[in-house]
């Protein structure tokens, strides 16, 4: 599979929308001709506003390609520009400006063994491969730990469970798990046979969850790692 080009800037309108949480939004919005895109790729989602003035974010894909619509979820950052109107003004029926798909680094190539560690709403890339996986039936080839506070807190929670996630939940006992990050003993065993590990989520997870692949023995470079956060 060969990215597809970086698409101009275009429209798309919101054709669903609805808050899994209180502090998320999730789109899925409808794009004439769009290209197809792979899992792990992001778009640019720009606001404009009537004197001219821009502020556009980058956002992971949750949807499969084969998806007619474009899924995102977008986390309420405080004093966040996009996030905000995204979470607490956006309607159905708006249109906003899209660029994408854009990213070849954090891309599955769907044939490679790999283990996606994300936490909080980095779920959403390893989302969109799962979907991918689930689609071409290479469901073994792609293993996912998912990591939160508390269940309500993990987005796509239900459906990373069907997938076959593992989860850890660091303020929350679920069944025989007591509360607390994921730790040297449960990693191994999901990466026994993997080539790539795909980390998504913020800076202070990202380090974390890079540094705990290492030690398992995961080669550096062997770690592609996307951190999301609040922007200056």
């Amino acid at each position: 599979m060969s990215p597809a080009p970086l698409a101009a800037w275009t429209d798309g309108r919101i054709i669903e929308l609805d808050h899994p949480t209180p502090r998320t939004v999730r789109l899925r919005m409808h794009v004439d001709g769009r290209p197809r895109h792979l899992p792990g790729q992001h778009y640019l989602i720009r606001l404009r506003a009537p004197d001219d003035y821009t502020a556009q974010r980058s956002y992971s894909l949750a949807s499969d390609t084969d998806d007619p619509l474009l899924e995102f979820l977008v986390e309420r950052q405080p004093d966040g520009e996009v996030s905000e109107f995204l979470a607490d003004v956006a309607q159905v029926g708006d249109v906003l400006e899209l660029r994408g798909p854009i990213g070849r680094w954090f891309v599955w190539d769907t044939t490679t063994p790999v283990l996606c560690l994300v936490g909080g709403t980095g779920v959403v890339p390893a989302v969109a491969m799962a979907r991918t996986a689930r689609r071409l039936g290479r469901t073994d080839l792609l293993r996912i730990a998912a990591m939160a506070r508390e269940p309500a807190d993990l987005p796509y929670a239900a459906e990373l469970e069907r997938y076959g996630a593992t989860m850890a939940y660091t303020r929350a006992d679920v069944g025989d798990r007591p509360a607390g990050p994921f730790t040297l003993d449960e990693l191994p065993p999901l990466l026994d046979g993997v080539e790539l590990g795909y980390v998504c989520g913020s800076a202070r997870f990202a380090a974390y969850a890079e540094e705990l692949l290492v030690a398992c023995g995961m080669a550096p470079a062997a770690i592609r790692v996307e951190r999301f956060g609040p922007t200056g």
